[in-house]
């Protein structure tokens, strides 16, 4: 996850980028069983782009978090004014990251929770009780809520196990890598990245009448995204869409 001077309460063991783990956990917070995260194998190949069932309510960037990333992250959130105190903007909803190394749950959460799918989120979940208890009080009530929901941290704990990856033995201990979400407001039409590590949603601008998430505004910025990092392999993204009818 991305370096922050904040200091931590909690920390949870991170998830590994698996479409398969994120769409179990994303089940088992309160996303319908019909939506689902795949891999998006390209950025530029349109057969491949073609593969993915449309429209792609989503995406989750899984990237390195670099020196350089850093810094730019950093010179970037000079100029923002900190959502800190406030009430959520009313475009999107936006989950400021006071869990460790919990990336991949707020990337999650940003992606379930905004445009369409949040009008589908399972009306007696987890997910649709932390956002009914606390969302109309600020950002700050938002984070405290999911700090104290005990059976979303079971849930993320039994997802947090599964993969192929080695989970660090502390969960305090720093990964290399993190988890940002792209959605598209549903009020405006703006397309959004939410990272919970940043001060408030960044608003990337609106998007045409007839483009999804993983259209070429979106693609265009994630491509700027890795070439600014000599174009590193260790960039990966999934994409919320409608699953496979059984």
């Amino acid at each position: 996850m991305a370096k922050s001077a904040q200091t931590y309460s909690k920390h949870f063991i991170p998830l590994e980028s698996s479409p398969e783990i994120f769409t179990e956990l994303a089940h088992n917070l309160g996303l319908p069983a019909s939506l689902e995260f795949h891999d998006v194998l390209s950025l530029d190949d349109p057969e491949l782009l073609g593969m993915l069932p449309r429209p792609v309510y989503g995406l989750i960037l899984i990237l390195p978090t670099t020196e350089a990333y850093e810094k730019r992250v950093q010179d970037e959130d000079i100029k923002l004014e900190s959502l800190q105190g406030a009430k959520q903007n009313g475009d999107v909803v936006f989950f400021t990251q006071t869990i460790n190394n919990a990336c991949g749950l707020y990337a999650i959460l940003h992606a379930v929770c905004n445009g369409p799918v949040r009008e589908r989120i399972e009306s007696d979940s987890i997910i649709a009780r932390v956002l009914s208890s606390s969302l109309a009080n600020g950002v700050d009530e938002l984070a405290r809520a999911l700090e104290d929901s005990e059976e979303l941290e079971k849930a993320y704990a039994a997802a947090a196990t599964k993969g192929d990856t080695d989970a660090p033995v502390n969960a305090e201990d720093e990964v290399d890598y993190h988890y940002v979400a792209f959605v598209r407001s549903s009020k405006s039409g703006h397309l959004y990245q939410l990272d919970g590590d940043r001060k408030r949603p960044i608003d990337l601008g609106t998007l045409e009448a007839d483009e999804d998430v993983l259209g070429s505004k979106c693609l265009d910025i994630i491509r700027n995204m890795v070439a600014l990092e000599n174009n590193n392999v260790n960039f990966s993204l999934m994409a919320l869409v409608e699953g496979a009818e059984v």
